[in-house]
């Protein structure tokens, strides 16, 4: 009997798990093991960062729910990785073995990166985690009662742009609602070298569109955006020409921030020589497994993708959530053949598919493949996509609640955007 450890309990995680238990049924043992005690739908916690969401909506206890498909659970902190003695050390001290291990951690929010960043020790806001979002909204609520100028964007090497542009629209019309948009001056501050470029060289009409929108909020932009430092109500930012020389300093003022941080690998993975690149990412060959060590397997945000270009400011690719679904059924299709004493044949797709919301309306983006040029390129927003994004996320949740292991992109989200008409 093989022992399999999923390490990380997110979007990737939980399903990686249920798959690995439909796939290889009662006769292999698998844990999951997780900093903490719940799952959390990451997608939305902007809408918490406004209050339209609560903790309880997008959260839940993860224990039950994986006992009931017989799958272990520990609620710890891994401190250090030994893959040569194939073991992890717990934050108690406790070492666990395994057989097959399964990184799907997500990432270190690197905020130290910019002097004054982050919401603990800096003065900007986040909504990289639920706890970050609470935080965000607590935040929100005092700026409601003085509000002024509000600055929402990512910083340098940032890889994840949706969420920005999300909560800048959502922050706009949470504003509008309560008769309060016209004493706040929004600006959009972003390392992407034009609007819409969203770490994938844009995607079909996504500049034009998404500046489009933006002049229709009210919301001016700055693009090679290097922020350098944050003080107490002051951003200092330097924006770069196309060549990456500086064109101008600026000395943004403002009562509210959020502002998406790069990303790093997790410190017990990142400290394991020959497993990740210099930022901690974990490098994986085409079959998702580690290029040194052959029984190690990772998918989503922690594993290493190059940029799709290089840019004035540096940027970072995304990793979406139909991109890692393929990931995470590639591996459990790869270890089943390990098993079976079978070479890995199944890959993960570098396809991006993407829900936005944006406030009362939305945007989907399909980008097939990722890094260009395409088989579809495509982007489309409408009100429809901010009521398919709410459909989603219940979705999702029951999805993680019942053990569901069908592909949720698969099943849900490409038909609901026609994408089996577009590849035809």
């Amino acid at each position: 009997m093989a022992h399999i450890i999923v390490l990380g309990a997110g979007t990737g995680g939980m399903p990686a798990a249920y798959e690995l238990r439909e796939k290889l049924g009662s006769a292999h043992q698998i844990t999951v093991i997780n900093a903490v005690d719940y799952f959390q739908f990451v997608p939305s916690n902007p809408w918490v960062a406004v209050g339209w969401r609560q903790r309880d909506a997008i959260t839940f206890e993860i224990r039950p729910y994986l006992e009931k498909k017989g799958i272990n659970f520990i609620a710890q902190a891994v401190t250090a990785l030994s893959p040569e003695q194939n073991a992890l050390t717990l934050a108690d001290g406790t070492t666990v073995n395994y057989d097959y291990l399964v990184i799907t951690t997500g990432p270190k929010l690197a905020f130290d990166e910019v002097p004054g960043a982050g919401p603990l020790n800096g003065f900007t806001q986040s909504v990289c985690s639920i706890d970050h979002a609470e935080h965000a909204y607590a935040a929100y609520q005092k700026f409601l009662d003085d509000p002024g100028p509000a600055i929402i964007g990512a910083m340098p090497s940032a890889s994840c742009f949706g969420p920005a542009y999300e909560f800048a629209f959502i922050f706009s019309t949470d504003l509008k609602r309560r008769k309060l948009r016209h004493k706040v001056p929004i600006t959009y501050v972003t390392s992407e070298p034009y609007i819409g470029h969203l770490g994938l060289g844009g995607v079909g009409d996504s500049k034009s569109m998404l500046e489009s929108e933006l002049r229709n909020n009210d919301i001016k932009w700055i693009c090679n955006a290097k922020t350098t430092r944050v003080e107490d109500g002051k951003m200092f930012v330097s924006e770069m020409d196309e060549m990456g020389n500086l064109k101008k300093e600026h000395e943004l003022p403002f009562k509210y921030s959020m502002m998406l941080p790069s990303f790093r690998g997790v410190d017990p993975i990142a400290a394991v020589e020959g497993l990740c690149n210099p930022r901690g990412f974990v490098m994986v060959d085409d079959h998702q497994r580690s290029k040194k060590y052959p029984n190690i397997y990772s998918a989503g945000v922690c594993i290493a993708i190059p940029p799709v270009e290089v840019t004035p400011v540096p940027t970072g690719a995304p990793k979406t959530g139909y991109m890692i679904e393929t990931m995470v059924t590639a591996i459990v299709h790869n270890i089943e053949a390990d098993l079976k004493g079978e070479p890995a044949t199944a890959k993960g797709s570098w396809n991006a598919i993407c829900l936005a919301d944006m406030g009362d309306t939305g945007a989907a983006f399909v980008a097939l493949p990722q890094i260009p040029p395409r088989n579809v390129n495509w982007f489309k927003k409408g009100k429809w996509v901010h009521y398919a994004k709410i459909a989603f996320e219940k979705y999702f949740i029951r999805k993680m609640k019942t053990g569901n292991s069908e592909p949720v992109y698969e099943k849900y989200v490409l038909k609901m955007l026609g994408i089996e008409r577009l590849d035809k």
